[in-house]
């Protein structure tokens, strides 16, 4: 072999060589290149879920702010609601005493509550008031009854109250005193029904 020769194989053998360490290389770098670029799509996904889900957790949280704000809103609409038909039912219930102080059925009802505390006081001495709107009651009654009956000073809407001092008792049976533990007691009874609606 030539000289001439020699030095074009190894002209051949270095650029083959030169070749498979190129390719080499280039493969190694593109490999680099894809695994920095799978770390760096990786971390891009992770921050993208990560800001994803901070954005839902903000999302929820004014939601169910709002939501709370509306619930308070609508609880405080409805009770000043039920307080204002409660002031309505009274003021109604009050104009049905009223009503029913002129028929016969309350005065049997006041004879019922004479009779009553009278049972109660037995031998003891009794004292009955009446409502100042019963004035013209009261002579019939304590004659009938044969009781102390006296007028009170205040109106108590109607009904008598009565004291049995050596007793140390109070009888209440007063319209004032039922309407006011009525009232202090009374609550709407209500169901929310399939279709949305209420039953009172």
């Amino acid at each position: 072999m030539t000289t001439e020769e020699k030095l074009e194989h190894f002209q051949q053998y270095c650029m083959e060589s030169a070749r498979v360490r190129s390719a080499r290389m280039l493969d190694e770098y593109t490999q680099a290149l894809e695994k920095s670029f799978s770390e760096h799509q990786g971390d891009a996904r992770r921050r993208a879920d990560m800001e994803v889900q901070a954005e839902k957790e903000k999302i929820q949280k004014e939601t169910n702010k709002k939501l709370s704000i509306e619930q308070i809103n609508i609880r405080r609409v409805f009770s000043r609601r039920q307080r204002e038909l409660k002031e309505k039912l009274f003021v109604e219930l009050r104009d049905m005493l009223a009503n029913f102080i002129e028929t016969p059925q309350y005065i049997e009802m006041l004879e019922r509550q004479i009779a009553q505390a009278m049972e109660v006081a037995g031998s003891e001495p009794v004292i009955i008031y009446m409502d100042p709107s019963d004035e013209d009651k009261v002579r019939r009654l304590s004659f009938q009854h044969k009781a102390d009956i006296r007028i009170s000073e205040y109106s108590f809407l109607g009904g008598t109250r009565a004291v049995i001092p050596s007793k140390n008792i109070l009888m209440d049976n007063s319209f004032e005193t039922r309407m006011a533990e009525e009232k202090e007691n009374f609550q709407f009874d209500l169901e929310v029904t399939t279709g949305g609606g209420m039953h009172g």
